[in-house]
């Protein structure tokens, strides 16, 4: 009898202490291997957007491109894009002021006396809006690397982002972006949309 209660008494009693130490070691390395399995297995973190509104990534920062003020535009722009219904989606790149100037050699500040005392004037504009307006409404954060379009006159519109985030069409860079006209949204670019036609024609101008 007190041979029996002996027997059941070492069978409840704990594990020696090195047993112990054993199990709670293979139990904290098992603990660790599946905490970095966990850790090499878990996806990236996002890049982090700083208020400022530069994207940070590990090895580059890119600036969002500059937005246009409420005078960037110009008259002439500004008359411009009024010839658009303001109801309906369209997305305008316009030439900058100097381009207006430089490349299309239009003087005149006012754009609406232009549509009216000046038939070249709104021909030019008006000629230059269609190859230029596309009948959708893009953010310029809305461009992927590459994006081919189609203006409402049928020219083919490449526009695309830089390493540093800045809108790019056909070439030619944006001097400030995202300009809300009505349901019209503006891109400012530092030269003039047109094909091949009418730029010979302009080129025969300046030449004579």
């Amino acid at each position: 009898m007190n041979r029996a209660a002996a027997r059941r008494r070492r069978r409840l009693s704990p594990l020696p202490p090195p047993r112990l130490l054993a199990v709670a070691i293979a139990f904290a390395s098992t603990l660790l291997f599946l905490v970095l399995v966990l850790i090499s297995t878990s996806p990236p973190s996002p890049p982090h957007r700083s208020v400022s509104g530069r994207r940070t990534t590990s090895g580059s920062s890119t600036a969002l491109p500059h937005h246009c003020g409420a005078a960037s535009l110009g008259e002439l722009g500004d008359g411009m894009v009024s010839m658009l219904p303001e109801d309906l989606p369209f997305t305008v790149f316009v030439p900058s002021r100097d381009s207006f100037g430089r490349v299309l050699g239009l003087q005149r500040s006012n754009a609406s006396a232009g549509a009216e005392g000046d038939n070249n004037t709104y021909a030019v504009l008006s000629r230059v809006l269609g190859f230029s307006a596309v009948p959708r409404r893009l953010l310029a954060a809305d461009v992927p690397p590459r994006l081919p379009l189609d203006s409402v006159s049928g020219l083919r519109i490449h526009a695309s982002r830089d390493e540093r985030g800045e809108l790019v069409v056909n070439g030619l860079r944006s001097e400030c972006v995202d300009a809300v006209r009505g349901e019209t949204m503006v891109h400012v670019i530092a030269g003039v949309l047109m094909d091949a036609e009418f730029e010979r024609f302009f080129a025969m101008e300046s030449d004579s």
